[in-house]
């Protein structure tokens, strides 16, 4: 796995802070790990994006981005709207094999949810995984809506006859209500994946030293973690 793209259901559902955590644990292990932001919007030149956010958790990781744009919107969008160049799935593609050349590991962020547009032509992250044949891991969030979401992702996913790794949740609440609960069982249910994780909430708040430590327990042996998803299930079940 020399290559894995990570997408979300949608935004704001821990899709950073997933892949800090995997990148975490992978360099704990003892992997060399790039990390690839596709396209960095709403951050002007001079602030800092996901993939340097991923790097003060993560540790040494190298980090990239294929564009940024300032204004926090859908690539093809933010691009059109600044008169810039758009990302291409090619692009995204050229940059992961360049970093794969020189590292065990390339985590691929897109942004926002798998079919959002970073061209005119309406090329997506599903498009460049494609290019790449690399495995997509999908964060989604734990409570009610969650189902609907993964699922769609999942079908896509499979429809494109992409390799569905597994599914993160990316902010596990401290108390879960009733639908967190019982989604732990019902996520793999209807990805057809495996549940891979749950990375707690405000986990991207940890200082740097505590993430490193604590990111490896969060993911499973997959993902170069030790989480016991049958254990988690357990204490999850309502």
């Amino acid at each position: 796995m020399p290559v894995l793209v990570i997408t979300g259901t949608g935004t704001e559902v821990g899709k950073t802070v997933t892949t800090a955590a995997v990148a975490a644990a992978a360099v704990a292990a003892g992997r060399s790990v790039a990390v690839l932001k596709a396209a960095q919007t709403g951050v002007t030149a001079d602030e800092r994006g996901d993939a340097a956010e991923v790097a003060r958790l993560a540790g040494t990781v190298t980090i990239a981005e294929v564009a940024r744009y300032p204004e926090p919107l859908a690539p093809a969008t933010a691009a059109r709207r600044v008169g810039l160049p758009p990302v291409r799935p090619h692009e995204i593609a050229e940059a992961a094999a360049k970093l794969a050349a020189e590292h065990d590991l390339v985590l691929v962020e897109g942004a926002g949810g798998l079919l959002v547009r970073f061209d005119e032509a309406g090329g997506t992250l599903a498009d460049a995984a494609e290019l790449m044949a690399a495995p997509v891991l999908v964060v989604a969030s734990a409570g009610l809506g969650t189902l609907n979401t993964t699922e769609l992702t999942a079908r896509e996913l499979r429809g494109r006859r992409l390799d569905l790794l597994g599914v993160v949740i990316g902010s596990w609440p401290e108390a879960p209500d009733l639908a967190s609960r019982c989604n732990v069982a019902d996520l793999p249910d209807v990805a057809a994946a495996p549940l891979l994780g749950a990375v707690p909430a405000g986990a991207g708040s940890l200082a740097p030293a505590d993430f490193r430590v604590a990111a490896p327990g969060w993911l499973a042996p997959r993902l170069f973690g030790t989480w016991d998803a049958e254990g988690f299930r357990g204490r999850a079940a309502p």
